[in-house]
């Protein structure tokens, strides 16, 4: 395993490997035998990076989640696992009454919220305190000084160390992390948004945004954490749940334009040539590249994690690199 430092301040500073595992769907669709395997494979491999949220998995049985959070927690008080994992969450977009269908009727970021969230997230996983907490969703209903106040709130108080958002457009990231400056509170450091080599259109609407897509890294979020270097980028679905191998997943309107098949055309190639697969050179692509990335996976089994494990010891030549860069 290879590790990288996200975040600046000595007190809330952590060691991370550069491959994290997503926890989404642990204690619903995975289940709790399969997910403590999973788990223990993956600190077993070197990782220390786990990630979840306060509203995993909702929609899988109409509640308003948690279950990943609980799920967690067990199997942390179930190894006698202390501080020596990263365990990141997220607050903001748990919905205010069970569903099983997304919509904008979502807790949001008030003080008020993030400090009840946070301590509920906290319970859940069984912590003294949450290694890395994000603002999933932006919330412009709620000013966001008021936001910026209650997340710096849970870091003095302890509740929670180091700070960050995800699905935030990159200029919503900026004008909290200059508010937060200003007023001499910490602000954002790592940044989750979805990445991938195939690269998705940002100008189609989402649910949160007649704009565009403020999930997904465009060149507008790149260049802000080129710029920002003790910015981190963690890049979730990285593999777009399989979609790059399996011929039954098909890769959805986002990726209906003329660069897609160039860039699997290169991606499927540089995979021959080094007799890895095809995910594991996206993988390789993302944590090797001049903006290193840390890509964030989900996992079913055992042997889909034994699979991007690999990963972290596969060096692209600077030959394969350029031909993965330049295809378009």
């Amino acid at each position: 395993m290879k590790y990288r430092v996200i975040g600046t301040a000595v007190e809330t500073r952590r060691e991370v490997s550069v491959l994290s595992l997503g926890t989404m769907t642990f204690g619903t669709t995975v289940d709790e035998a399969t997910s403590y395997a999973i788990l223990d494979r993956f600190v077993e491999a070197g990782g220390t990076f786990v990630d979840t949220s306060n509203n995993y998995a909702f929609w899988v049985n109409g509640t308003q989640g948690g279950e990943s959070e609980e799920l967690v927690g067990r199997w942390l008080r179930s190894r006698g696992i202390g501080d020596e994992i990263t365990v990141a969450t997220k607050l903001g977009a748990r919905p205010n009454q069970p569903t099983s269908g997304f919509s904008l009727d979502v807790e949001g970021l008030s003080a008020k919220v993030i400090r009840e969230s946070a301590e509920r997230s906290r319970e859940r996983l069984g912590i003294e305190r949450i290694h890395l907490l994000y603002a999933h969703i932006m919330d412009e209903n709620t000013p966001l000084e008021e936001t910026v106040r209650g997340f710096a709130e849970v870091v003095a108080d302890g509740t929670a160390g180091l700070l960050g958002a995800s699905n935030h457009w990159a200029w919503r990231v900026e004008r909290a992390r200059t508010l937060a400056a200003a007023a001499g509170v910490p602000g954002y450091e790592v940044l989750q948004h979805h990445h991938s080599y195939l690269r998705q259109r940002a100008d189609l609407p989402s649910l949160r945004s007649p704009d565009g897509n403020q999930g997904l890294v465009g060149g507008d979020l790149l260049s802000y954490v080129r710029d920002n270097p003790a910015l981190t980028q963690v890049a979730y679905s990285p593999l777009i749940a399989g979609a790059y191998v399996r011929e039954d997943k098909p890769l959805g309107p986002g990726f209906d334009h003329a660069g897609t098949e160039p860039r699997l055309r290169a991606v499927r190639e540089v995979a021959a040539e080094t007799g890895a697969t095809v995910n594991q050179v996206v993988l390789a692509w993302l944590m090797g590249g001049d903006i290193p990335i840390l890509p964030l996976v989900g996992a079913s089994s055992v042997a889909q994690l034994e699979e991007n494990l690999a990963a972290v010891d596969l060096d692209l030549t600077p030959d394969q690199r350029t031909r993965l860069d330049t295809a378009h």
